[in-house]
């Protein structure tokens, strides 16, 4: 009988092997582990880090026909062997580091995770964690999935970490737990002055950032400093291009979609809220959703349209006396009849409810001073949505809708923010007979941009950090309070594709405009103010 150390050091140098071989005799390596671990539930650890670090070796391609993919199917089906738990394996789960690896058509379905890094991983082809169980932190900051992604019924037992991730293809977290924090928020890492990992970060090597429309090579890996990611920090959440359903999904802890980006529906149909949301995102539909959180719960933002407070007759009744909701009295989240007779227009596909919609917050913003700051966030959020093509160059007839619906919503903006002449406070702007609206900020982190006209509006602060603007753009004689186009350094910088002009205006009411534009790309002609 082979005694455990003798089983441990064969396991490390099968390991070994792995790394060393290509092709079939990989693979006869990989198969080698899967039986270690088969046959010693103690080697299970040892194995899946093995075939973790040979996940964690650059690939060959980023295809998912790329030459060293069959390799990369066969370790991804070693290493779910390993982590489903079967009849001899125990309640033991085992934790794996595939940080900055390589993936293609990994099916991790079922299985039990004690914890997991998948940092700056990227997923090709179709990518599965249905059904599977993370025990410990679960850890996808800046993934990329190139596929389709599946965490259908998956549980996560602690934080769940998407910051700065992105769906290229359809994703799914219908029936997924998360038992911790779900943070989908910006992707920056947050550390502390005296944090080891500072000695790290240089070594982090994210996905190169190629989407369409965007030109923003260091974001992924900005750092921060501080002891909290607040709500209002710079940044940028996590990217979805096509669909989203977390329908039925169970949130115990805080649910944190700031500044995340919805390019399609997400669908949270039936999903239970436990305590502090943000989710305030016009591509979401809240249908049948529950808060069962506190009145002490903060914040709570929900998309404009969208309301948790009950009426007088409501089936669900009030909150307890404490201001708490009982998960079997959770309130239901309704349509936010006050705010008709916008009603989620901007989430509906069809383009024309969506123009609707873009002169029916308009028109609302102007009756009602006291919401014109959510309806600005809400067309803010519009364009803010990715776009799956590139805005230069031919379009078909879809798309060039696509890019006049985001000229309409910039429209909106700007006809709103000048002022009309002879004062900042005017009662109409110009042209548009609608009221100015005054003490407005504009949160355009990672917005596509095209033909942007803000010349003479008056803003209170603006994030355009990491935006992209295309075509001519003007902010000529504008005046901010502050305005944000990068997160420090080179990290997050807007990028200007055309030309723009800056003459005259004021952009921060502190700093100089080389201060505030300082390691933004221009790629054609520009101005800059003279003004600080």
């Amino acid at each position: 009988m082979v005694d455990e150390a003798t089983a441990a050091e064969e396991c490390r140098a099968v390991g070994r092997q792995v790394l060393a071989a290509a092709g079939g005799q990989r693979e006869a390596a990989l198969r080698r582990l899967a039986q270690l671990g088969a046959a010693d539930p103690a080697l299970r650890q040892d194995a899946a880090d093995a075939v973790c670090a040979y996940l964690r070796t650059p690939s060959e391609s980023v295809r998912a026909d790329g030459p060293d993919a069959d390799g990369r199917r066969t370790a991804a089906r070693v290493l779910a062997g390993l982590l489903r738990p079967g009849a001899d394996y125990g309640a033991s789960a085992v934790g794996v580091d595939l940080a900055g690896a390589t993936l293609v058509d990994a099916d991790l379905g079922g299985c039990a995770l004690a914890g997991a890094r998948f940092d700056d991983a990227r997923f090709l082809g179709t990518t599965s964690f249905a059904g599977a169980r993370f025990g410990g932190e679960a850890i996808f900051a800046r993934a990329l999935f190139h596929g389709e992604a599946r965490f259908d019924e998956a549980h996560f037992g602690a934080d769940a970490v998407f910051g700065r991730a992105r769906f290229r293809g359809p994703a799914s977290f219908a029936g997924a737990v998360f038992g911790g924090m779900a943070w989908f928020g910006r992707g920056e890492e947050e550390l502390w002055e005296d944090d080891p990992a500072w000695d790290t970060i240089e070594e982090v090597r994210p996905a190169e950032w190629d989407e369409p429309n965007e030109d923003d090579p260091d974001w992924p890996v900005a750092v921060l400093m501080g002891d909290y990611q607040e709500w209002t920090e710079g940044g940028d959440g996590a990217r979805f291009v096509g669909p989203v359903s977390f329908r039925w999904a169970r949130f115990a802890g805080p649910v944190w979609f700031y500044k995340a980006r919805f390019g399609a529906e997400a669908a949270f149909g039936g999903a239970w809220f436990g305590g502090p949301v943000h989710l305030d995102q016009p591509a979401v539909d809240l249908t049948d959703a529950r808060w069962a959180g506190s009145a002490d719960d903060e914040p709570v933002r929900w998309p404009l349209g969208w309301t948790s407070e009950l009426g007088p007759d409501d089936a669900n009744g009030p909150a307890g006396a404490e201001g708490l909701a009982a998960p079997d009295r959770a309130m239901t989240l309704l349509p936010d009849g006050s705010v008709a007779p916008y009603a989620c227009q901007l989430a509906d596909p069809d383009p024309d409810v969506r123009r609707v919609g873009l002169r029916v917050l308009g028109e609302l913003g102007d009756a009602r001073p006291e919401l014109r700051q959510r309806v600005v966030d809400a067309v803010c959020g519009y364009l803010r949505a990715p776009l799956p093509f590139h805005v230069t160059g031919e379009l078909t007839a879809a798309q060039a809708g696509e890019v006049e619906l985001r000229r309409v919503a910039q429209r909106l903006l700007a006809a709103r923010l000048r002022p009309g002449p002879g004062a900042l406070d005017a009662p109409a702007g110009p042209a548009s007979g609608s009221a100015h609206w005054a003490g407005m900020s504009l949160l355009l982190c990672g917005a596509t941009l095209v033909d942007l006209d803000l010349s003479g509006c008056v803003v209170d602060y603006a994030d355009f950090t990491a935006a992209q603007f295309h075509g001519a753009t003007r902010f000529d004689a504008s005046t901010f309070e502050g305005a944000a186009f990068r997160l420090g350094g080179p990290e997050g910088r807007a990028s200007f594709h055309g030309d723009v002009t800056f003459a005259g205006a004021r952009l921060d009411r502190f700093r100089a405009p080389a201060e505030v534009l300082g390691a933004v790309v221009f790629h054609a002609t520009h101005d800059l103010p003279t003004l600080s």
